[in-house]
């Protein structure tokens, strides 16, 4: 027989309905299971079952009670806190609207102060213009009177001017009358009318005219020819020093650079077959010996060692080496060449500013590029005199333009248009071509006469040939004046070392300046002054220069110690 639940079970389901149910549910389930047992047992379960229910309605009332209590204090504690929160918020609600108050009045007074200053500053300026208006008003009334006054002055000098004039009119007519009682009465007492006396006297000054006059003359004359030849130095000298050029000597043997001497063997090709039909193709000598990756050509015509060298670079950055494609490259590389040299010609003449040149005097400017004269590149020397006659031209009041074009054109005659050889001079034949390509007869004459050849019958004539002996003599222009150029520097540079003190010395500015330093223990600054001179005058007596050469003689004292 299963024992009954116990107190603290029943408890339980008193407290919480849902097992009670259960319990209950379980209880009537189970009826029949305990029909058997005793009747003591069933009143005792009944009891149980009826405490229950009344527990549980019990505990039910009472947690309602509870509940409604607990809900009663929270309304009022939320209604307490909300009274609160609203009291706090009156009270911030004030402070932020005092504070924005406050805030208000502050930018109030701010922009009542700025208002303030900004009419302040407008009165001022009021104050200022009306000023400024009063001060102009009184000069224009001080200016007023002046005029005023001025006009007045004016009026009566006017009156006074007009007094004296009738007066000077009057005396003018007195003297008029009183010279002509005088002449008759000369004419009387000499017995000579007044043309006749005007003619002897005439005569007797003639003899004294003549001798002062060509006393005078001579003169002039030689003061003239002082001044002109002073003119001329002048003028060449400034011409000279506003053109700098660059030293232009070439070679007639130019060096082609190869990568490796593998190459070599590839150019000479088989039997020498490639090399010989380099050479006849381009008519330039091809030197192939020991001198590590460089071959040598070698030709006096500038322009076939041109077309050689490019078509070697194009044959070995091609590759294909053989007689046939040799042949090929080199009409391709003239072709070319005559293009350039056409470029070149157009170019030189556009950067002269020289205008209307006929296309084959053109192309002739162009090929001076790959001729040469004593050394000299024949383009940069043409275009050095063009330049040096249109600066000479315009100091003399020539024409520039017309200088230019004959200082370009002068020579060239050197530059034939056929490989034939022409006997004629390069002035005549360049005379000759200007002449059939229709240019002036001053250029033609110019171009004809710069070497003397005919007679010279325009002022630009002179200007040429002075131009073309100033480029041809220019220090290091051409071969033969490069070793006199500077044996002549040595000189100067030896004759500075020759006095006593002279710790370096060095000839600049093409020969035109020496500057010599000096030992500072040795010269003091009085003897440097005396030093610059007597080497300026034993330069002078020792030496034949052109132009002026100026010494400087530079002393300086250094003191020179060492940390530690």
């Amino acid at each position: 027989m299963k024992a009954g639940p116990t107190r603290i079970g029943i408890f339980e389901q008193l407290v919480s309905p849902k097992p009670v149910i259960r319990s209950l549910y379980k209880t009537s389930a189970n009826v029949g299971f305990f029909y058997n047992q005793t009747q003591i047992e069933m009143d005792n379960t009944t009891l149980i079952i009826v405490a229950g229910v009344v527990g549980l309605l019990i505990g039910f009332l009472v947690a309602k009670m509870m509940e409604k209590g607990k809900a009663t204090k929270t309304m009022s504690n939320a209604k307490k806190e909300a009274a609160d929160i609203v009291r706090e918020a009156k009270k911030e609600g004030e402070s932020i609207k005092k504070d924005k108050i406050f805030q208000a009045k502050e930018k109030f007074l701010e922009l009542k102060a700025e208002h303030e200053k900004v009419i302040i500053n407008k009165d001022k300026k009021i104050a200022e213009a009306e000023k400024r208006t009063r001060d102009k008003e009184s000069q224009v009334s001080n200016e007023l009177a002046k005029n005023k006054k001025l006009n007045e002055q004016l009026n009566v000098q006017i009156k006074d001017v007009n007094h004296k004039s009738e007066v000077l009119e009057k005396k003018q007519t007195e003297v008029e009358k009183l010279h002509k009682s005088q002449v008759q009465q000369l004419e009387v007492i000499s017995g000579l009318s007044a043309d006749e006396a005007k003619s002897q006297l005439l005569e007797s000054l003639k003899e004294t005219a003549k001798t002062d006059a060509m006393a005078y003359l001579q003169n002039t004359l030689e003061e003239t020819k002082l001044t002109a030849q002073q003119e001329a130095r002048k003028i060449i000298i400034n011409t000279i020093q506003r053109i700098g050029t660059e030293e232009a000597i070439e070679n007639c043997v130019s060096v082609f650079n190869l990568e490796s001497d593998d190459v070599k063997g590839r150019i000479i090709g088989r039997e020498g077959r490639n090399i010989r039909a380099l050479e006849s193709a381009t008519g330039v000598e091809i030197i192939v010996d020991d001198t590590p990756e460089a071959i040598i050509l070698s030709c006096f015509d500038s322009v076939r060692r041109e077309v050689a060298r490019l078509s070697l670079h194009r044959l070995v950055t091609d590759g294909r080496i053989h007689p046939a494609r040799i042949e090929e490259i080199v009409k391709k590389t003239e072709k070319q060449i005559n293009e350039e040299i056409a470029e070149i010609g157009k170019r030189t003449v556009i950067d002269l500013g020289i205008h209307g040149l006929h296309p084959e005097l053109i192309k002739a400017v162009g090929r001076m590029k790959y001729r040469s004269s004593y050394g000299q590149n024949l383009l940069q020397h043409s275009r050095e005199v063009a330049k040096l006659c249109g600066i000479m031209a315009a100091e003399l009041g020539l024409n520039p333009k017309l200088a230019k074009r004959a200082g370009l054109l002068h020579d060239i005659g050197k530059v034939p248009n056929s490989e034939t050889e022409v006997e004629t001079p390069h002035a005549i034949l360049g005379m000759q071509w200007a002449q059939k390509y229709g240019e002036k007869k001053e250029v033609c004459n110019a171009i004809g006469a710069h070497h003397d050849e005919v007679e010279m019958t325009t002022l630009i004539s002179p200007i040429v040939q002075v131009c073309d002996a100033i480029s041809g003599a220019r220090p290091g222009a051409r071969r033969q004046v490069l070793d006199s150029y500077i044996q002549r520097l040595k000189d100067l540079e030896d004759i500075a070392f020759g006095f006593n003190g002279v710790q370096k010395a060095y000839a600049i500015q093409a020969g035109r300046e020496l500057r010599v330093i000096v030992e500072s223990e040795k010269v003091s600054d009085d003897k440097a002054a005396e030093l610059s001179f007597e080497i300026s005058q034993k330069i002078q007596t020792d030496m034949t220069y052109p132009g002026q050469v100026k010494v400087t003689v530079i002393r300086e004292t250094r003191s020179v110690n060492v940390a530690k």
